[in-house]
């Protein structure tokens, strides 16, 4: 039984990237198969893939989710909108030196309110008095991670967004899927890869760290996904010839596989507060592309049941030794599930 303490390790800060590269499939991939380490650059991934495999992303859209605002007492609040419930409400983490009360207005970014209402555990609700979406692109702030030590300028915009990224409602990145420009999308297609798309709208949650050195101990935090039927369908058709089913980032996998629990990937919208940790059995997910996470953090352990445990530390001692960039804006890997 691991604890949390075996998911540590030493990380010098230099090797935490702050910016992205000029160019997305410029980054570097470190291929892991079994105890085999290949180093490899990003762009090599349609070399790696085979026709017929299935590379399943997610089509999440980060939100302008940060806001600086004011309260009927003058006070200063910070806020980030963790989910959107509806087209005038929000759950939300506010900030300030005192919380509020339901029914206080807060001024936002000096252009518009909301009223605070009943707390949800650690959030806030808060109602919005237009279209939240609109609100939120009009006078919001890209919310860069907590590591990421400059505010989100206009290549953040750009480039802290996938290509691909479609259904807004994420409050970071699935950095992951940062790596693939168009050009390198069209080189897998013309290869004979297939694409497929979830929908898993990412949480602040996903920088939260674990506190708690007994795993079983660990609340996981809870996020919305939606997967169609025509990904269900290609998924089945890889599985079926025989080729991988490779999930783009571990919020596509957490999707797939919380949609897989009956032993079967079944098309539907739901909640997922799925823990995955060493020795949970994959279900649909053979091949992993991933960036690299913080120490002691849940997708290490994901990582580790993924592509195995010792696996895992050797490969991070590798990247550090040879110094790949790490988190969201750093460099890839690639992971073959011991199960395959």
């Amino acid at each position: 039984m691991y604890s949390l303490s075996d998911f540590d390790f030493e990380l010098p800060p230099e090797r935490i990237a702050q910016v992205p590269l000029p160019d997305r499939s410029a980054s570097r991939l470190l291929q892991l198969d079994g105890d085999r380490i290949t180093d490899r650059h990003f762009a090599d991934i349609v070399d790696q893939l085979q026709p017929g495999d299935l590379l399943v992303m997610n089509n999440t859209r980060v939100l302008k989710a940060r806001f600086f605002g004011v309260k009927e007492t003058g006070g200063q609040v910070e806020v980030l909108v963790e989910r959107v419930l509806d087209k005038r409400t929000v759950l939300a983490q506010v900030r300030a030196s005192k919380s509020p009360k339901p029914g206080n207005r807060i001024r936002l970014a000096d252009a518009f309110d909301v009223t605070v209402g009943e707390r949800a555990g650690e959030f806030f609700t808060l109602a919005f008095e237009g279209d939240v979406f609109e609100l939120i692109e009009a006078h919001g702030r890209l919310p860069l991670p907590p590591y990421i030590e400059h505010n989100a300028d206009e290549f953040d915009e750009q480039r802290y967004q996938t290509v691909y990224s479609k259904e807004p409602g994420a409050v970071a990145a699935p950095t992951a899927g940062l790596h693939f420009d168009q050009p390198l999308l069209d080189k897998l297609q013309a290869k004979g890869v297939k694409l497929a798309y979830v929908t898993l709208h990412v949480g602040a949650g996903t920088f939260q760290p674990v506190r708690v050195e007994d795993l079983s101990a660990h609340k996981m935090h809870s996020e919305w996904y939606t997967i169609s039927q025509e990904t269900v369908d290609a998924v089945r058709a890889a599985k079926a010839a025989g080729r991988d089913v490779i999930a783009v980032g571990t919020t596509s996998l957490r999707a797939l596989e919380s949609a897989s629990q009956s032993g079967e990937l079944v098309a539907g919208s739901d909640d997922t507060a799925l823990f995955i940790t060493p020795g949970y059995t994959f279900k649909t997910v053979t091949r992993l592309i991933t960036n690299f996470h913080l120490p002691k953090s849940t997708l290490m352990m994901l990582v580790s049941a993924f592509a195995g445990f010792e696996e895992i530390r050797k490969a991070y001692a590798h990247a550090i030794a040879n110094e790949y960039r790490f988190f969201s804006y750093g460099d890839a890997m690639l992971l073959t599930t011991q199960s395959r």
